[in-house]
């Protein structure tokens, strides 16, 4: 969701049993935090400074260690509540799901009338509450190289092995780290370092390992990867490559209907594989071996939207859990999100969230719309000085023009590209799309950081004070800041707060997404000539993508009312894919 959205989410909903992650790569974000919530417990706040040996990983265990100790005694303070109207404690309940024994259990206590059964029941819940785990994100890309003062390569000192070094020594426990955007075998090397991700005398982890993937070939190859170094996956977390917030993977043209059945259909080969291969691990590591494999789960997430929709995946694919990201964006009581761009969520439209070329690491990025950043942006280009001042450089990785990595989003790299691109004599529209592409780029270090510093009157970078934010397509059908227990509520169906009258199903919403990228894709290398060099890539892709309507087209479960509109709008999604086979001829055998 972005590094300020949700560095403090666990601290608003931890207590009320949701479990929330937390980005811990921006090390400057981090302190900021640790400055703003130490004296909210009346506690003296000592700054981590960078000059410090090993900084960035004491700012990451500090902070985390911070959280955990507020939301600790949170709970603590939630058992003691009284069950009488507006207590935490009675909110903890009313948002469990109603299918829930706890929830059950809890209105069969509201309604007791014998005192005695009534506070024997009391007690019993009272121990049953549990608060969200609080899990941690890196994001695998985001790793760029550290050096000492002297300018030598500081061993184990990236800004992802450090962040992971961070969340190892922290105090949590039933805590997970989340890999995300691919795999890193230096950040997968250094995991096996790590004794905090060993199997516990009980079988269990304290802190686990989930590796978010958008196929299943993908689970496979990492899964294996960190299996032969002794470490269990104990989660695929499996996001559509399209219909999500952020930073976007496409699949060539697979679809998440078809990707979610491959998992079902290879959940038990998956494991037992992995299994094999870390049980034979493990003996050679330290001699233990393992009867049956830990537990794993497969989660979704990815542009869910409803109830039935939500439901659909736990039933039809067995998924044992959902990620809903974006919808909570307009929930102030789980996200930190800044005034200005709430309303600008508030406010978006279909066309507000664009598929952007406007990140630094190269890959595409959904994006809303005129935010302050975006305005910043344009002003600087406007006034002939494009580019940000780059504070933080975690995204600095380009070797184009210089000998130390800078970031495409910095105005020393603009500066540098456009000049370049200036003395090549481009035809007038490669120019222009070269240009485009360089002036895009944009500051996500500071951009992503700045509304947690806004919402808590902190200074992050001074005198930039400018917001992005990346919301998934799914935010324009929601137009309403609306409360935790309202969204709770939302989630499990007992209200709908979907704004948008002709919101398609996820599957066909993700399936237009495809089809749109296709044709950006089309469009692009037929105009620069390189449409013959992918033929082989087109066709596939456009098989992949009919293959998925035809999975569709056949899918049971699909509840009678919307039947009918899933059908008719795969049909016009078919007509649309097959006019551009025509058009391009991709598939003309």
């Amino acid at each position: 969701m972005g590094l300020a959205y949700t560095v403090d989410t666990p601290i608003k909903v931890a207590r009320f049993g949701i479990s929330s992650v937390i980005s811990i790569i921006e090390d400057r974000l981090v302190e900021m935090m640790r400055s703003h919530y130490y004296p909210t417990i009346n506690k003296e706040y000592f700054p981590i400074s960078t000059h410090e040996e090993d900084y960035r990983a004491k700012r990451i265990t500090d902070y985390l260690n911070l959280v955990n100790i507020i939301v600790q005694a949170q709970v603590e303070k939630l058992k003691r509540a009284a069950f009488e109207a507006g207590s935490e404690i009675v909110k903890y309940f009313e948002m469990l799901p109603d299918d829930s024994t706890l929830k059950q259990l809890y209105l069969q206590m509201m309604g007791a009338s014998n005192q005695p059964d009534k506070k024997r029941m009391e007690d019993y819940l009272r121990t049953q509450i549990r608060p969200g785990s609080i899990d941690v994100n890196i994001m695998t890309k985001t790793d760029r190289n550290n050096y000492s003062s002297d300018g030598e390569l500081l061993e184990d000192g990236s800004d992802a092995v450090a962040a992971l070094r961070g969340y190892a020594k922290s105090s949590l426990t039933n805590s997970s780290v989340v890999f995300s955007a691919g795999m890193n075998p230096r950040l997968y090397n250094y995991l096996e370092k790590c004794n905090e991700f060993d199997v516990n005398e009980d079988g269990g982890f304290t802190k686990k390992v989930i590796i978010k993937v958008s196929d299943y070939r993908s689970a496979l190859i990492q899964g294996k990867f960190l299996a032969k170094k002794g470490i269990w996956v104990s989660e695929f977390r499996i996001e559509s490559g399209l219909n999500c917030g952020g930073h976007a993977f496409a699949t060539d043209g697979y679809l998440m209907g078809p990707i979610l059945e491959e998992f079902k259909s290879n959940k038990q080969e998956l494991i037992d594989t992995l299994f094999e291969i870390y049980n034979a691990a493990l003996l050679k590591k330290n001699n233990q071996k393992f009867i049956y494999p830990p537990r794993m789960v497969f989660s979704a997430q990815g542009g869910i939207g409803t109830y039935d929709e939500d439901d659909f995946l736990h039933r039809h694919y067995n998924i044992e859990s959902t990620g809903w990201g974006t919808p909570f964006l307009l929930v102030p009581e789980a996200t930190t999100v800044d005034e200005p761009t709430l309303k600008l969520l508030c406010a978006a439209k279909e066309k507000d969230v664009v598929l952007s070329r406007n990140s630094p690491l190269g890959v595409r990025l959904h994006y809303l719309k005129g935010t302050t950043a975006e305005n910043e942006k344009l002003l600087r280009i406007k006034n002939g000085k494009p580019g940000s001042p780059c504070t933080e450089k975690h995204l600095g990785f380009n070797t184009e023009f210089t000998k130390e990595p800078i970031c495409t989003a910095s105005h020393k790299y603009q500066k540098i590209k456009i000049a370049q691109l200036q003395s090549l004599n481009l035809p007038e529209p490669e120019y222009k799309r070269q240009l485009n592409d360089v002036l895009g780029k944009e500051c996500l270090c500071v951009g992503l950081s700045n509304a947690a510093a806004i919402n808590y009157k902190q200074t992050f970078i001074k005198k930039l004070t400018a917001v992005t934010i990346c919301p998934g397509p799914n935010i324009a059908n929601f137009s309403k800041v609306v409360s935790l227990q309202t969204m709770t509520d939302h989630i499990y169906g007992r209200k709908n707060i979907v704004t948008n009258a002709n919101r398609p199903h996820m599957f066909i919403a993700e399936l237009h997404l495809y089809i749109d990228y296709l044709k950006e894709q089309l469009e692009e290398d037929t105009s620069t000539g390189q449409f013959a060099k992918k033929k082989k890539y087109y066709v596939s892709f456009y098989q992949n993508l009919r293959e998925g309507i035809m999975y569709y087209r056949r899918l049971p479960g699909i509840s009678p009312t919307d039947r009918n509109l899933f059908v008719k709008a795969l049909y016009y999604a078919g007509v649309e894919l097959d006019s551009l086979n025509y058009q391009y001829e991709i598939n003309n055998i």
